[in-house]
């Protein structure tokens, strides 16, 4: 029987959106003088601005592109730059887990795009991406949040192509350099790399989505929250603080507190490597298990931020398809319990397994403490399973 780790981690969140704090965080340190008042404001838009210039500094964002803060999330984000810029050409929806999957639906059955390719693949794997004519419209997640799959490059995005390049990049910014070039309409949210609160998401456009958007004009209806245009232009102001609807202000400040904590430590670079850093921990922590893999086979489409895995071996295989998946749920929910670790288990919908946020705002120590601990749940509940 494998020993009760004595070590525990000191912030045991593992969750994978909203994910851990920035280190250090504390509601204290957090600009509430924007909260009670109008978020049109001179002070309370100053903080928005500041908010979006920060984002564009820290992430590279080319000059020439527009930074801008939506409502609902990476979903509003998202769902936005799908309604109102594809039905213009021939479209190609490319999804490899759950998120992805809601896109499809959004085109198949929202949309119902005419003119519509669809690509997907299982948990795990990524489906060939260059199967995707440089014509087409294109909407894709850069890393699987709920697989823990990733796209290893962008060799399939020509630099001249002429579709429009929708990239749903919630779970990748911050922890993977973005190609700018050949992203047209990118879309974030702030609970994810960062440990922000929910609610708001990012959206950012190159002038070629710019162009788009107001040269076409879909034929379906536009919810409020989806529109963007001002007459028959772009209306920039929302890129400059002034959002569609009523921003959060708290948590506009807990993002803000988020990105200057990014940028005190050496920006993104300095998150980039803490993420590897942390996932290595994890991915050889795997390789050493005899009873876990990656849920993703290939090394070079393995993400750094919510590294997933499943069972294997002779016991676990012995067990039903319904005893199968009650394990991690168990081990997960054992650990919470005793304050050890939340949040770790595997997203609802895809294979039953296991997933560690190993995002840049997580200490490394914290992991390693972590991992003793999975161990040992799973040795005391194979023992009481024999």
């Amino acid at each position: 029987m494998t020993a009760q780790p004595t070590l525990r981690p000191e912030r045991p969140f593992f969750s994978s959106g909203p994910t851990c704090k920035p280190p250090g965080w504390s509601p204290d340190k957090l600009d509430i003088k924007s909260l009670g008042r109008s978020h049109r404001s001179k002070y309370a838009k100053g903080r928005l601005k500041y908010a979006i210039d920060l984002t564009r500094e820290l992430l590279g964002v080319p000059d020439d592109y527009l930074v801008g803060i939506m409502p609902g999330s990476d979903t509003g984000a998202l769902e936005c730059a799908m309604w109102t810029m594809l039905g213009a050409r021939p479209a190609t929806i490319a999804a490899w887990e759950s998120f992805g999957n809601v896109w499809i639906q959004d085109a198949v059955k929202q949309l119902k795009l005419p003119d519509l390719q669809v690509l997907d693949a299982d948990y795990g794997e990524i489906p060939d991406l260059s199967q995707i004519p440089q014509e087409n419209d294109v909407v894709f997640t850069w890393n699987g949040t709920t697989s823990g799959a990733k796209i290893p490059n962008t060799d399939w995005l020509a630099h001249d192509r002429t579709g429009i390049t929708i990239n749903d990049a919630t779970s990748a910014v911050f922890a993977m350099e973005m190609d700018w070039a050949k992203l047209d309409a990118t879309t974030f949210s702030w609970q994810k790399v960062l440990g922000g609160e929910a609610q708001h998401g990012m959206l950012i456009l190159s002038p070629k989505a710019v162009e788009r958007i107001e040269s076409y004009n879909p034929s379906w209806p536009l919810p409020k929250l989806f529109r963007l245009k001002k007459g028959d232009k772009l209306n920039v102001s929302i890129f400059e603080g002034a959002t569609i609807n009523t921003p959060s202000m708290l948590a506009t400040e807990d993002y803000i507190f988020a990105l200057e904590w990014v940028k005190s430590i050496g920006g993104r670079q300095a998150m980039f490597d803490r993420a590897d850093a942390n996932a290595k921990i994890v991915k050889d922590w795997i390789e050493a298990t005899p009873w876990l893999r990656n849920m993703v086979p290939d090394p070079a489409k393995q993400t750094n931020t919510g590294v997933c895995m499943v069972f294997q071996g002779d016991w676990i295989e012995s067990l039903s398809a319904e005893d199968q998946a009650v394990v991690p749920k168990k081990i997960a929910s054992k650990l919470e319990e005793m304050d050890i670790g939340y949040d770790f288990n595997g997203y609802r919908d895809a294979p039953p397994g296991l997933r560690i946020w190993c995002g840049g705002s997580l200490e490394s120590e914290d992991i390693s403490r972590l991992l003793p601990w999975i161990e040992w749940a799973y040795e005391e509940l194979k023992a009481g399973n024999r």
